[in-house]
Parts: structure tokens; C-alpha cells; sequence
């Protein structure tokens, strides 16, 4: 059974968001999602600037099994992306709503991740 902390909200395609107490989000991908790809290998992350529309690719996480596009679940501009991805990518399998955080928005709405699923909607989701 997948972890699905009950603080962060969920996108169908399985990103995850933590609202920051600055009004930044964090993203990354869910447990589900991690497990599904099996031994991550590579992670392409945006570029510090760059504006995404919700529902955009962000970028392509790799795996042993598969290449999969990342969306982006609220609209918004990156401020921040995770450097130690690029050196151990394999972070994401380990700690996939820790230190596997993959980006930093400023949501161009600030209620935007309010509309995603919660916990328990993610979950049945997934069941």
C-alpha cells in the first residue's frame, strides 16, 4: 500500500503539493507514482523562471522501466529546483515527499492547491 501523507494535496497524475508557509509550493511525485516507475535514474527539472501553466509538463522523470512526463498541478513560476536530483536522482524512490521534492512554485493563484484532492480522495483513487 502506498503512503499517502494526510497534509500535502494530489494531483491525478500523481504529483503531490505542500503549501510553504512563504506562499510557495513544493511538488514532487507521490509514493504511488515512485513505485510505479521502479529505480528512478534521471530527473529533468525546469528551469528557475520558467512559468507553467497547471497541467503543463514540467519536465521527465526516467526510470528502469519507463520515461514519464511530470505536470504540473497548480499554475505558477518556479523558484526553485531540487540540485540534488541531478546527482542522485534515486532520492525519489527513497523519500519521494522529503528530500525527493522536485520543485518550488510561486502559484499564480495562491488558493490553486485547495482545488486538488486530498488524502482521502488520492487514496480511493488509488484503490
Amino acid at each position: 500500500m502506498s503512503s499517502v501523507p494526510a497534509d500535502l494535496r494530489y494531483a491525478k497524475s500523481h504529483e503531490w503539493v505542500r503549501p510553504e508557509p512563504d506562499g510557495t509550493v513544493t511538488i514532487g511525485i507521490t509514493d504511488y507514482a515512485q513505485n510505479s516507475l521502479g529505480d528512478i535514474t534521471y530527473v529533468q527539472s525546469p528551469k528557475v523562471g520558467a512559468v507553467l501553466a497547471a497541467g503543463a509538463v514540467f519536465g521527465v522523470v526516467e526510470s528502469v522501466k519507463a520515461a514519464s512526463d511530470l505536470y504540473a498541478p497548480v499554475a505558477g513560476t518556479v523558484v526553485a529546483v531540487n540540485p540534488a536530483l541531478d546527482g542522485a536522482p534515486e532520492t525519489v524512490n527513497r523519500e519521494p515527499y522529503g528530500a525527493g521534492w522536485m520543485l518550488r512554485l510561486k502559484p499564480a493563484v495562491p488558493a490553486a492547491a485547495g482545488a486538488l484532492l486530498d488524502a482521502s480522495a488520492y487514496g480511493a483513487l488509488l484503490s
